[in-house]
């Protein structure tokens, strides 16, 4: 019996979409485990590499060795401080802190900038919780303070302490979901504050959605403005964060200063269910071989450096640099004056807040770990021209085009930096 060619070609490009199907459910399923927005369904595909470089979204670099991406010109503010009116007077204060590192500083800055806003209420500068108790820092301990109080300068009255006629214990408890909406604040904050007269604002995250909404709202302004343009960070961690990159780049002379930042922390992909689920397997973590062997198929040379927020050293971490030998932590790269204030004390805050960093100045970003960490790092690369983001994924072939990978925040312009920015 004989063997049609034509079906035999035809049931090899079958077989072939199946596959490229597969892995574009997976990178969907690694930006949102909790959320799909209407209109973002299943049909939802990549757009092929020219037509993603053809969008302005990257450009292949022609000068360094590798596939690596170049930078896009830095996005301009699309909020104004002419559209805020001024705030003439305040009653109240909204006090709140900052709680499990800065990816979720971020949206917890946002939050209170937009309650304190719509209730004329003076918000109180927040202090810095860590995970253990009495683990308390000051604002201006990570942030610069000048810098956050000069932002808000006539949008929101701030000040540095509660006075010393109002009792902590006096205030009003109230929690609001991240991206607080103004329909939420008139039913479920204000009643109180009216009644309280001050307030204790905290930020809880019902899922990890940073994707843009069609909907546009009077608060929106003001919450770009509390997520992009309100903090910074002190002049001595700024300091150790771009020593550190400084390291990086000339550890990188082969491929002209780039480096590649992974989010991989060991302990958590020790407590995180990392294998896939579903018909399509989709993953919400790789693991340091996983990782190894998507960027080299997607074509990173092996005198690739790469950094990794892991704080120090792991015998599991061996694979990837095994492959990679430029592979390094914290205790690698930072200066030996800096390791005993920021990296050898029980507290992690300052490590937390030093791999966001890098994370978002790297060459390339790429997330091992789904999450929030990923989705306000994305944000902030966005918002500074870095879209440079991979995510990733098993790929059955022996290479495959870098660009299939750039993550949908980015390809498909769905993060909400994308709403602030223009």
């Amino acid at each position: 019996m004989g063997v049609d060619l034509r079906q035999v070609v035809a049931g090899i490009l079958t077989l072939t979409m199946f596959v490229m199907l597969g892995q574009m459910i997976k990178r969907d399923h690694f930006d949102s485990l909790q959320d799909k927005l209407p209109g973002d369904g299943e049909g939802a595909h990549f757009e092929s590499v020219n037509a993603i470089e053809n969008d302005g979204l990257v450009k292949l670099s022609k000068r360094s060795k590798g596939p690596w991406m170049e930078d896009i010109q830095e996005l301009k503010p699309c909020w104004s401080r002419t559209d805020l009116d001024e705030i003439e007077q305040s009653r109240g204060y909204v006090t709140f802190s900052l709680t499990n590192g800065p990816e979720y500083h971020v949206s917890q800055i946002a939050d209170a900038v937009v309650v304190a806003r719509y209730l004329t209420a003076t918000l109180v500068l927040p202090d810095i919780r860590g995970s253990k108790p009495g683990d308390v820092r000051n604002f201006e301990d990570i942030y610069d303070v000048d810098k956050f109080m000069k932002s808000l300068d006539g949008i929101v009255k701030v000040a540095k302490e509660l006075p010393n006629e109002i009792s902590i214990r006096d205030l009003a408890a109230v929690k609001v979901p991240n991206r607080v909406t103004e329909d939420h604040i008139v039913e479920s904050v204000e009643p109180v504050f009216k009644s309280k007269g001050n307030i204790r604002l905290a930020t809880y995250f019902p899922s990890v959605n940073m994707r843009k909404t069609a909907q546009k709202s009077s608060v929106d302004s003001v919450a770009c403005l509390g997520m992009f343009g309100t903090f910074e960070l002190q002049s001595e961690v700024l300091e150790v964060v771009d020593s550190m990159i400084e390291r990086l780049r000339t550890l990188s002379r082969k491929s002209n200063g780039k480096f590649i930042a992974v989010d991989l922390r060991v302990e958590i992909l020790e407590n995180k269910n990392c294998h896939g689920s579903g018909s399509a397997r989709a993953k919400s973590c790789y693991n340091a071989q996983e990782i190894a062997l998507f960027l080299r198929k997607v074509g990173f040379d092996t005198d690739t450096t790469i950094y990794l927020t892991q704080s120090r050293w792991d015998n599991s971490l061996g694979v990837l640099r095994d492959i990679f030998p430029k592979t390094y932590t914290k205790e690698s790269v930072m200066p030996e004056e800096k390791k005993g204030k920021f990296l050898e004390s029980e507290d992690s805050e300052f490590e937390k807040v030093i791999d966001f960093h890098i994370c978002s100045q790297s060459d390339v970003f790429v997330p091992a770990i789904s999450g929030l960490f990923y989705a306000n790092v994305a944000g902030k690369r966005i918002a500074s021209g870095k879209p440079q983001i991979l995510v990733p994924a098993d790929i059955p072939a022996t290479s495959a085009p870098i660009t299939n990978y750039l993550s949908p925040y980015v390809a498909k312009r769905n993060h909400l930096a994308y709403s602030c920015f223009c």
